[in-house]
């Protein structure tokens, strides 16, 4: 019998029921940067019991502004493997998963039929293999939640949660919107998103590797506020609390301009 005792603050918030009730939930976070990373030991913290986490990259040393991982003596080491360390320094009876690998299409399908999740942590920051994993969720029928842009942004009070398509100000979540608006229950996927309009003069093109081709600046506590976020929005639908989203504000549409959104209507 696992002790608990560990988790008496949250049993006075949440119950022992609720205790029990995250105790028996497998919990899945895809990606273990600036979002995932925190993400990932919120969820630990929560007393999840069994939780798998993926992630193929090792730590940069410009990892350090953001990632919980990154540290100035671990240089080149799988983030993957940190975090299992880190998770189970927290939590010894954690049933814990670590795949150290970036998502294919074919490693992503095995990824989800590898075990019974109860819910899904995309924090997938490049497009091309966060609409693998969201299209997968999908196809599986797992609750999920998903994380857009978090760069090029300053002020975490303008973080919201809403359905996908009713995202706004996020560059991220418009080509998101735009790839995944063929399927139908794409409008189940819940998105933390910032209405704030990101600094587009903090831009920078990069190699293209691991499939992203750009990104934005980013500031020590943001990425963070979007893993609580996120591990907020899947720790209150694991217990069956009510989860209060945004909506879309009335008429706005992506305006265009020379074939592309303005910034205004992304």
């Amino acid at each position: 019998m696992s002790d608990l005792s560990w988790l008496s603050r949250s049993a006075l918030l949440i119950g022992d029921g609720g205790i029990q009730t995250l105790q028996n939930k497998h919990v899945l976070v895809v990606g273990l940067g600036g979002v995932g990373s925190f993400a990932a030991e919120f969820i630990c913290r929560a007393g999840v019991g069994e939780m798998t986490i993926v992630d193929g990259d090792t730590v940069d040393p410009t990892n350090r502004n953001r990632q919980l991982p990154a540290l100035a003596t671990n240089h080149g080491v799988q983030k993957a493997a940190i975090m299992r360390e880190r998770l189970l320094a927290i939590n010894p009876d954690l049933k814990l998963h670590v795949v150290a690998d970036f998502l294919t299409p074919q490693r992503c399908q095995e990824l989800l039929s590898a075990h019974a999740y109860d819910y899904v942590l995309d924090c997938i920051d490049s497009v091309t293999p966060k609409l693998m994993l969201l299209t997968a969720a999908l196809q599986f029928d797992i609750p999920l939640v998903s994380s857009m842009g978090a760069g090029g942004k300053m002020d975490p009070t303008q973080l919201r949660v809403a359905r996908l398509p009713d995202t706004y100000h996020c560059v991220f979540a418009y080509y998101l919107r735009k790839r995944l608006k063929k399927l139908a229950d794409a409008s189940s996927i819940k998105a933390v998103f910032s209405t704030e309009l990101p600094d587009r003069n903090s831009l920078v093109m990069t190699d293209g590797s691991n499939f992203k081709r750009s990104a934005y600046g980013t500031i020590s506590y943001l990425p963070a506020a979007f893993g609580g976020v996120c591990a907020s929005v899947a720790i209150r639908d694991l217990l069956g609390m009510p989860v209060p989203m945004v909506k879309r504000p009335p008429g706005m549409k992506p305006p265009k301009k020379n074939g592309k959104p303005t910034k205004q209507g992304k």
